[in-house]
């Protein structure tokens, strides 16, 4: 939900949390309780922190109204499947040309990068 600015008469401005279909009415002042019109003071909060910092706060908030519950935690961190980083490994077998059974880079510059 949207935070839209209201003017009291008596208190002056004031910030309320409302849903967006209700933004035109007129809000009540938390201070005395008389119904306040909308006015537009302050430009938009448009969407301009970095990505990883506004996932967060969108996980905050989805956290705040609905918490996973431990068996949607758990799906959620399931590997796809064919993943090879959880299952067991094959060890490398000793052949002529590696006899004792060390990995070894697919060419003699492993420091390079193919194209």
């Amino acid at each position: 939900m949207p935070i839209y600015e209201y003017d009291c008469d008596a208190c002056g401005d004031f910030t309320a949390l409302r849903p967006m279909s209700v933004r035109s009415d007129p809000c009540d002042c938390p201070a005395c309780g008389m119904p306040s019109p909308r006015v537009i003071r302050t430009a938009p909060g448009l969407a301009t922190m970095a990505g990883s910092t506004r996932a967060a706060h969108e996980t905050n908030e989805r956290a705040s109204h609905a918490p996973k519950t431990v068996a949607e935690y758990a799906a959620s961190k399931r590997h796809p499947a064919g993943c090879s980083c959880c299952g067991p490994s094959k060890p490398v077998a000793p052949t002529k040309a590696n006899p004792h059974a060390l990995k070894t880079s697919p060419s003699n510059r492993p420091w390079m990068i193919s194209h």
